[in-house]
């Protein structure tokens, strides 16, 4: 595995009726099953030289973010890939490893000002940023099959934008295929091991 540096910062993200006055960001959540191992997949370790990620075959190793500036970074590379404007990505994940903190550096990274608020309770957050709009999902008190329709997010999810999603299994039912999964695995020493898998040529274009 090659590794990678923390990249150049380079440099935009409404959608459900729902109350904007819930707890803020910091909720990470659990993990669902991958698609098929088939998909192309890739991965890279951040540390202080940039290079070239190396495409791996189906049983890739992690990335490994040592800290939350390795997220940051990560974040910001993802954020100047042009594919990430229409993209859907489902964010994997045990309760605290850090989907919610990823999701709050990329739409830092898109442009996003202000509170960014963690849709736990509303089940989505949109973001309108120059050039783009996002929603961030949080399906973990998805429930109600009827929701869906009656919230838009077949719209939503049918239309332009930026969709992140977490706890994706809750919603499995409904949702189209991710254009790329990112699922993050927590260590006892606080360190973040991420797997990268792309579903779509969107998502092989996210990881180009």
């Amino acid at each position: 595995m090659e590794t990678v540096s923390q990249p150049r910062e380079q440099s935009g993200l409404g959608a459900r009726k729902i109350d904007a006055g819930h707890a803020d960001l910091g909720k990470s959540e659990l993990a669902g099953p991958f698609p098929d191992p088939g998909h192309q997949q890739r991965t890279f370790a951040l540390t202080t030289v940039e290079r070239h990620a190396p495409i791996v075959g189906s049983t890739p190793q992690p990335l490994l973010w040592a800290g939350e500036e390795d997220t940051r970074a990560f974040a910001r590379r993802l954020a100047e890939n042009p594919a990430i404007a229409d993209a859907f990505i489902a964010l994997q994940g045990d309760l605290g490893a850090g989907k919610t903190t990823l999701v709050r550096h990329l739409l830092r990274a898109l442009g996003a000002h202000g509170r960014i608020k963690s849709p736990t309770y509303a089940v989505v957050e949109p973001y309108e940023l120059p050039g783009l709009a996002a929603w961030h999902f949080d399906f973990y008190r998805f429930d109600d099959p009827r929701e869906w329709e009656d919230a838009g997010f077949r719209d939503i999810f049918a239309g332009p934008g930026l969709k992140l999603a977490e706890w994706p299994e809750k919603a499995a039912a409904m949702l189209p295929v991710p254009d790329l999964d990112i699922r993050i695995v927590l260590d006892d020493e606080e360190r973040r091991h991420v797997t990268l898998r792309a579903n779509t040529e969107r998502g092989r274009e996210l990881l180009s």
